[in-house]
């Protein structure tokens, strides 16, 4: 309990050093690849997220998913890749494959669902290769291009609202 403690906030302070530094740049490109970085400690309707994201026409082979979670217990399945606390080293590295894949993927966008700072959640999002992300306004401001005041179990509401600035935008 205590180290996971420590790594928190060894990894946040590399988190926000790193914000520090962000540039950011400019996509002009169409949408079509989406990566969502979820935390499952407060939010459980992954595949009713994935479901209005395809109805506003993304295709479901072009959504990628990775959840977070506080525990992983060893009988636990998964739909999606999960990572955790476990899965971070003291400097902030990522030491699972399926979420180091992730962080690597080029998407389109990047939906950063989550409303609850949390180091892991941070270095993920902050480590991503996407060319747009979108997240909560409640979360550090740096690390989004556009933000959307809601909170989280109000999906539905989320995904209108980004596909109304989307679409003026011209990303879709």
């Amino acid at each position: 309990m205590f180290f996971n403690y420590i790594k928190e906030l060894l990894t946040k302070k590399t988190v926000k050093k790193s914000l520090s530094n962000v540039k950011l740049s400019s996509s002009d490109g169409l949408i079509k690849t989406v990566g969502i970085i979820f935390d499952e400690t407060y939010f459980y309707e992954k595949d009713d997220l994935v479901k209005e994201l395809v109805n506003e026409g993304i295709l479901e082979t072009n959504v990628k998913v990775l959840v977070f979670k506080n525990k992983i217990k060893k009988t636990e399945t998964f739909d999606y890749p999960v990572f955790s606390y476990k899965n971070l080293s003291w400097n902030g590295k990522i030491e699972i494959p399926e979420a180091q894949q992730f962080v690597n993927e080029p998407f389109d966008l990047l939906i950063n669902y989550y409303d609850t700072e949390k180091a892991a959640l941070l270095l993920v999002s902050q480590l991503s290769k996407a060319s747009f992300k979108v997240g909560f306004s409640v979360v550090d401001k740096r690390l989004n291009h556009f933000m959307i005041d809601t909170n989280a179990e109000n999906y539905k509401i989320f995904v209108n609202e980004l596909f109304k600035y989307l679409r003026i935008l011209n990303k879709i």
